[in-house]
């Protein structure tokens, strides 16, 4: 399978004068730099060493690799400078910013993306700290983030657009139900309303599991304010298209008070994002993202169909 990751830069790509910025941060020269692989920037992802022995994760894009790059990482620094202490996310250590490249210095969290398919007992780890976070992050700590129905706002609209100019391979039961789709992609802006500081991109690569078994999730750019069911939603959408278990039992056992049908329009609502995106071209530097969401559009696509017949 196509897996979510950019053509990356590295540390020794980064201009001097980003690197000596980076390095007047951590207080000590870099003396080590891993690339880590994974993810969807064309920026540098490092685990770095100084020669003082200070560890560090450094995340820089300029403008010249994405721009959309350079605007993500100036929200996940807003964002996670203000995150709780005890949340399970990374502590931004500092930041550079001259305009044109924008690093964050993020505290290195040791570990590594869960198994896929998952593993029914890393799963339950990371569906407990989901759970705990929507406890600690409600009512949001962070409150000029945009609402999660604002973000979704043009996504939702992706069944629409595919009415408007179907593609040749559009999946036959979705051409013959593209006005339920549309309705149950209207009715997720609505029920996805809420006031928890949800991350909204809860996948497996943007998961880290420590030796310990202590999970932290990472890259909190597109965090919004939202039910506090949503990030389980999006998780369990990358179970069903790892596989490794039962995606819609955990669903219902992981939500409990959701309406069913609000739930599977959020999944209809995320199908036509992926599959609507997916026919666009690659942004700079990310030529494996459009196979990405198509993966996902049609995993999720398959989902919101057993559903729906599971009803009639």
């Amino acid at each position: 399978m196509t897996q979510a990751t950019g053509v990356r830069i590295g540390w020794t790509d980064l201009p001097g004068e980003v690197r000596a910025a980076i390095e007047d941060l951590l207080g000590s020269p870099v003396v080590e730099a891993v690339s880590q692989p994974g993810g969807f920037s064309p920026g540098t992802a490092d685990r770095v060493r100084t020669a003082a022995g200070t560890r560090a994760f450094v995340k820089a894009v300029s403008t010249a690799q994405n721009p959309v790059s350079v605007d993500m990482h100036r929200r996940e620094a807003a964002v996670t400078a203000r995150l709780p202490q005890e949340a399970a996310a990374p502590r931004l250590l500092g930041t550079y910013d001259d305009g044109e490249w924008v690093a964050l210095v993020l505290e290195d969290v040791p570990g590594r993306h869960p198994h896929t398919p998952w593993q029914a007992g890393e799963l339950a780890t990371v569906l407990t700290v989901l759970r705990d976070l929507a406890r600690r992050l409600t009512p949001s700590p962070v409150t000029d983030v945009p609402l999660a129905a604002d973000v979704l706002g043009y996504d939702f609209g992706g069944w629409e657009r595919i009415a408007a100019d179907p593609p040749g391979n559009l999946d036959p039961w979705a051409e013959q139900h593209l006005d339920r789709l549309c309705a149950l992609a209207d009715r997720a802006r609505t029920a996805v309303a809420g006031d928890t500081l949800v991350h909204f991109d809860v996948r497996a690569d943007n998961l880290l599991v420590a030796p310990d078994g202590r999970v932290t999730l990472v890259d909190w750019p597109w965090a919004c304010r939202g039910a506090g069911w949503v990030d389980t939603v999006l998780l369990l959408i990358n179970v069903r298209l790892y596989g490794g278990q039962p995606a819609d039992r955990l669903l219902t056992e992981h939500t409990p008070g959701v309406d069913p049908q609000d739930l599977t329009a959020l999944l209809a609502g995320m199908a036509g994002f992926f599959l609507d995106a997916a026919r666009q071209p690659a942004p700079p530097g990310l030529p494996t993202v459009r196979d990405f969401q198509r993966a996902q559009g049609v995993a999720t696509l398959a989902w919101v169909h057993e559903r729906l017949d599971s009803l009639e």
